[in-house]
């Protein structure tokens, strides 16, 4: 029997003061240490399911063969020709020969698999790239580089010729609206009213298309054009012949002095460049430059100085040292500040000094990009300094080139010589009859014979 007494009929309904009895509490297993070669980090199998067999110690492999073998470093530079080493099975860095029937490469090895350039199908093999020299662009003509460079006045009288001239007869209506195009082309109303005057003459109340306007237009700016075209005059008594560049700021008088000073080199001339423009430091090194590149004496000072006196110091070294030419820059100017204007004629009056006819070229170098504005500037400079000849520069597509032919109408002054670009070359004597037919839009006589 139990010693344990049963609980009576209140308790046993009520379950007052009946607890339940305490489970004796069993003391927690000592903690095992981890076996050698495993950490607190490992996991242990669950221990339903069995270990996992180790394979033998023979068929484990060492960790010396399963970590991968460093790749020695790629040596810099062009690859060396010859054949190329083989790394040996044992991983021990040797080389071992190439098999005999690989040729050896000259250059970087190729992809394993990759089959040889010679052994594939001529459709498929790589074209190699023409060098850059097979890939210039020829050097365009002087006439295709000048129409380039009067797109902007070709252009606007082709489209504005094409709306005018139509398949009807020639009217008074139609004349007036041409005379307007060629005003607005800045042509001049002169030459405006001769070619209207002409085509009204031989073409009135008869059909007329836009080539044969462009024809008209063409041989009307040649005979204006064309006594005008004078290259840049040298007498052989003069010693040195002393050219003054003028213009206003931004023309182009600097770089238009090395190409001149470029264009009597090559004729065999001696060359002085002095540089008169004081006002910008810029500026004389810019014509030290150019004196460099073409070969010729470079007069300079300080940035500051006297121009008057830098155009006189040049005059007598190009005289005393034999020069043929003697090239002076000034500083550029507008032609309504008389202040800047006054100077300019100093250094006119200081070469006087030393000869009487100097200077004995006055060389307005023009921007073909001005329009209307360009008639005023040479007739104040032609005051002034009593211009001689004309250049004009920067016929970029830009310029307004129909300018020219006012100019030329109104002042009957010499043109030298236009620029197109910044080369030494760029620099070409003026000829008529191209400047003209690229104004109108005709095709050049080479063109026109084809």
């Amino acid at each position: 029997m139990s010693d344990t007494k049963k609980p009576g009929f209140f308790k046993r309904l009520f379950g007052a003061g009946d607890e339940a009895p305490k489970p004796i509490e069993t003391p927690p297993p000592p903690k095992r240490e981890p076996p050698p070669g495993k950490g607190p980090d490992k996991k242990e199998p669950p221990k339903d399911r069995p270990p996992r067999e180790e394979p033998p110690e023979r068929e484990r492999l060492p960790k010396e063969a399963a970590a991968k073998p460093k790749r020695t470093p790629k040596p810099k530079g062009p690859p060396l020709a010859g054949p190329h080493p083989h790394p040996s099975p044992d991983g021990a860095g040797k080389s071992a020969p190439s098999p005999k029937s690989a040729p050896p490469l000259a250059g970087p090895a190729a992809a394993p698999g990759a089959t040889p350039p010679e052994e594939l199908p001529p459709g498929e093999r790589k074209k190699e790239k023409p060098k850059a020299s097979a890939m210039a662009e020829p050097r365009r003509s002087w006439f295709d580089q000048l129409r380039s460079g009067l797109a902007r006045t070709s252009s606007a009288l082709s489209d504005n010729l094409a709306s005018v001239i139509t398949k009807r007869k020639l009217d008074d209506d139609m004349l007036d609206r041409l005379e307007e195009v060629l005003i607005k082309a800045d042509l001049g109303v002169a030459m405006a009213a001769r070619i209207r005057s002409r085509i009204a003459s031989g073409r009135y109340d008869r059909g007329i298309d836009a080539d044969a306007v462009r024809d008209i237009l063409a041989s009307e700016i040649t005979d204006v054009l064309e006594p005008l075209a004078h290259d840049f005059a040298l007498s052989a008594a003069t010693k040195p012949h002393v050219f003054l560049v003028v213009g206003v700021n931004g023309t182009g008088k600097t770089t238009t002095i090395g190409k001149m000073a470029h264009l009597f080199r090559r004729r065999g001339l001696s060359v002085m460049l002095a540089a008169a423009d004081t006002f910008r430091a810029a500026a004389i090194d810019q014509l030290k430059v150019w004196g460099e590149r073409v070969g010729a004496q470079v007069v300079a000072k300080q940035a500051g100085a006297d121009p008057a006196g830098v155009a006189f110091e040049a005059f007598e070294r190009a005289r005393d040292e034999g020069k043929d030419v003697l090239l002076i820059d000034t500083a550029g100017r507008l032609q309504n500040k008389l202040d800047l204007m006054a100077g300019l004629a100093k250094i006119v009056r200081v070469l006087k000094k030393l000869d009487a006819n100097a200077p004995h070229g006055v060389i307005l170098v023009l921007d073909a990009t001005t329009g209307q504005n360009a008639l005023n500037q040479v007739e104040i400079f032609k005051q002034i300094a009593g211009v001689t000849g004309l250049v004009v520069t920067k016929l970029d597509g830009t310029a307004r080139g129909g300018i020219l032919v006012a100019i030329a109408e109104r002042f009957q002054l010499p043109i030298n010589a236009i620029g197109i670009g910044e080369g030494l070359d760029d620099l070409k004597p003026f000829d008529a009859q191209d400047f003209a037919r690229a104004i109108a839009g005709a095709k050049s006589e080479n063109e026109a014979a084809a």
